[in-house]
């Protein structure tokens, strides 16, 4: 009950938003640097998987699935507000076994992107099948966010990224989430897009302000904070060192 519980009031948080007013969502590496999160206020996080590579010596997109999975499972034992995995593709999981596997972390949610090994795009029609597969084992108890990645190694164009969107939120997504979507389309993708669009933001509140008001319904931040975090360690590290 309490992880339905979790799940509707995540699903929630992204309904209704009034213009300018997106949910931000910092993205937590670990379970110190979730409690920090939740600490500080935030309704709910979302865990970066390229961040959390790195807290455990993997590069972006080589952590063993066993390995994300736990990592997970550690920061939502850390905290007491909802948590969305980033997941990547899926691992080559069949949706039955990745929708078990998430579940038993205690995640509510998860980002899932339409791309391989960071270099092709899926096929939209076949991606589509399969997160309606995803979400037919899921049922309510998952939000699933969608990646599109038609900015990121796609041809970057616009209305490939809506297409791509409308099969996916078509299909049971969410939420939908065009990568490095730059400025100028986003208020042609915010037209042509039904439902929460999440954007990602760098950290810094200035970031933050001109996406809500370009239209995210809700803000993440990838590996950003992690980055920031080690590199102001980097910079304590070198004067302790002078």
């Amino acid at each position: 009950m309490l992880a339905e519980m979790s799940v509707s009031t995540f699903r929630a948080l992204h309904l209704g938003r009034a213009a300018g007013d997106p949910l931000v969502l910092p993205g937590p590496w670990d379970a110190a640097s979730a409690r920090i999160f939740a600490d500080a206020g935030f309704p709910a996080l979302a865990t970066p998987s390229a961040g959390v590579a790195a807290s455990l010596g993997y590069e972006d997109g080589s952590t063993p699935p066993d390995e994300m999975f736990a990592a997970v499972a550690r920061i939502v034992r850390a905290v007491a507000v909802p948590v969305s995995a980033d997941i990547e593709g899926g691992y080559g999981l069949a949706p039955a076994e990745l929708v078990g596997r998430l579940l038993e972390t205690g995640a509510v949610g998860c980002n899932l992107e339409d791309s391989e090994n960071h270099a092709t795009l899926k096929d939209p029609v076949r991606h589509a099948d399969w997160l309606a597969e995803v979400r037919a084992e899921a049922g309510d108890a998952l939000f699933i966010n969608a990646r599109v990645d038609t900015f990121l190694i796609g041809t970057g164009d616009p209305a490939d990224a809506v297409a791509r969107a409308r099969r996916y939120v078509a299909a049971g997504a969410d939420c939908v989430y065009p990568l490095a979507a730059p400025r100028e389309v986003l208020a042609e993708l915010r037209k042509g897009i039904d439902g929460p669009i999440n954007l990602a933001a760098g950290p810094d509140r200035e970031s933050v302000a001109e996406l809500a008001w370009l239209g995210a319904t809700r803000i993440t931040f990838g590996p950003q904070l992690q980055r920031y975090a080690m590199g102001a360690i980097g910079e304590l590290a070198a004067r302790l060192r002078a």
